[in-house]
């Protein structure tokens, strides 16, 4: 089968008109809600014509990413080329469905950096760490080179509202316009990088019985009630209703795709060529107003010196990260508990996202933070902040892969959209005037040195203070102490 011409598939001709209004300008749907994140990825895979091209740090084997990749496979039935580009380091036991899906005569995987022992895969560590401590963080799904949706997210349960553990509450953008030819070209830049290796070359042969199971004949939905159930639901979110009511929002924007060159996984891309340095020569020196979201927050001694000047300048400096209850790696904890005195000395506000997932982060006006609220089957143990973005001056936003922290800035690979859109920006503002305090804790630095944990409480309530990090153990904050004397910066 000939595949048509992207521009002439139904998603081409959907998008020419919006785009034709606003030449230049990119189309952003901000996708706070896990639910409505993954029905955009499962609709824009049923919708295809022509190409799908994926690029995955984590990639599931759980209900979500079954689902998904179903998906493709449904895709690649219909003479659509599917391409799917998975880092190795999170592939295990996928191997046997990998390799059904690039037996598919109009499918193709690739694993990035991948790991030569397969069933033992720590001994890989003992004699090739150096160039597996590197991978490939990039997030992408682009259809038909017509849609894309790049962020935060991976593939799996936790990322999108469907299961009964810990939530992510990230966030992801889908684009229209010009900026998805940029990111359909990076792709090509990875798919066709060294680190790149075909999958015929690292697994094992396709067993036919996984590819039957990755058959329509033998779906996920028609052998678990559970994710019948789960799609049923997405019927509901907020996404899906604005599509089918033909009221789905754009935000039309300015909007560059920065990208690591896929030679930073080899230890060969120069330092001015990273992601860091691109993004500070695009955004430029904040004027007035610094606001930072990042799981991951490990500003190190040179990245706290930078926040500090600027503090030192008058400019608002606010963050919001993990608290010690919610994250899922303490390790990382520990290298950004080390300068949370001194930042907070110097002015930044600083944030710690709650356990408890009884809240939502929104805004007032164009949504930009994932919700917590109905996002998981009710079972939920609890939400763990993973969303990637930055704001700056009100004026632009940063909405990606990358981590504030050392294995974002010079290990793995990361790509992010630099989004000029005010609206987007104020939106973030208002959520750090408002929701954000309402489902974190504020740090305050007491007079004598000590930290405190300030929580709001419903109505007027007076806030409760904590005088240690809330919801932990001894042992919880005693192993992350010890943690932070270590000199592991750069591992993080």
């Amino acid at each position: 089968m000939t595949a048509p011409a992207p521009a002439g598939t139904c998603l081409g001709r959907a998008a020419a008109p919006l785009c034709a209004e606003h030449a230049g300008r990119s189309g952003i749907c901000v996708l706070p809600d896990g639910r409505g994140a993954f029905a955009a990825r499962a609709l824009l895979a049923d919708a295809a014509e022509s190409t799908i091209d994926a690029q995955y740090y984590i990639w599931r084997g759980d209900m979500s990413g079954t689902l998904l990749l179903e998906a493709l496979h449904r895709a690649a039935q219909r003479g659509v080329r599917v391409r799917l580009l998975l880092d190795d380091t999170n592939t295990a036991g996928l191997d046997a469905t990998l390799a059904a899906l690039n037996a598919h005569p109009n499918a193709a995987v690739r694993l990035f950096n991948p790991f030569k022992l397969r069933r033992w895969r720590w001994l890989n560590l003992l004699t090739d760490f150096s160039r597996l401590n590197r991978r490939m963080h990039n997030k992408s799904f682009t259809v038909d080179n017509q849609a894309t949706i790049i962020g935060g997210r991976n593939i799996g349960d936790e990322y999108f509202g469907a299961g009964d553990g810990m939530m992510f509450a990230d966030l992801d953008v889908l684009a229209i316009g010009p900026v998805v030819d940029d990111v359909s070209t990076d792709f090509e830049r990875y798919w066709n990088s060294p680190s790149a290796y075909p999958a015929e070359r690292v697994l094992p042969a396709a067993d036919p019985r996984a590819a039957a199971a990755l058959s329509s004949s033998a779906s996920l939905l028609q052998r678990n009630p559970a994710a019948s159930s789960y799609v049923e639901a997405l019927a509901h979110t907020q996404f899906v209703r604005d599509l089918l009511a033909g009221t789905l929002a754009f935000e039309w924007a300015t909007t560059r795709l920065v990208s690591d060159d896929p030679a930073k996984a080899l230890g060969r891309a120069p330092r001015a060529a990273m992601l860091p340095e691109r993004l500070v020569r695009i955004l430029g020196e904040p004027t007035a107003e610094l606001q930072i979201v990042s799981p991951y927050f490990v500003p190190t001694r040179a990245g706290a010196g930078w926040m500090e000047s600027l503090a030192n300048r008058g400019i608002r400096v606010c963050v919001l990260t993990n608290s010690l209850e919610a994250t899922d790696v303490a390790a990382v904890h520990a290298g950004y508990a080390r300068h949370r005195g001194p930042l907070l000395a110097h002015g930044i506000t600083l944030y710690e996202l709650k356990r408890a997932a009884s809240g939502g982060l929104s805004a007032r006006g164009p949504r930009i933070f994932p919700s917590r609220r109905g996002g998981s089957r009710g079972g939920s143990s609890g939400s763990s902040l993973h969303a990637k973005t930055f704001a700056v001056d009100r004026s632009r936003v940063v909405v990606g892969s990358f981590n504030f922290d050392p294995r974002s800035a010079r290990l793995n690979t990361e790509m992010a959209f630099v989004i000029d859109s005010p609206g987007l920006a104020q939106a973030m503002a208002d959520a750090f005037a408002g929701a954000i305090p309402a489902d974190s804790y504020a740090v305050h630095l007491m007079d004598s040195g000590r930290l405190q944990w300030i929580e709001q409480q419903p109505g007027s309530a007076p806030a409760r203070i904590h005088g240690t990090e809330p919801g932990t153990t001894f042992w919880q904050r005693g192993a992350v102490h010890v943690l932070s004397l270590l000199p592991i910066d750069w591992l993080l």
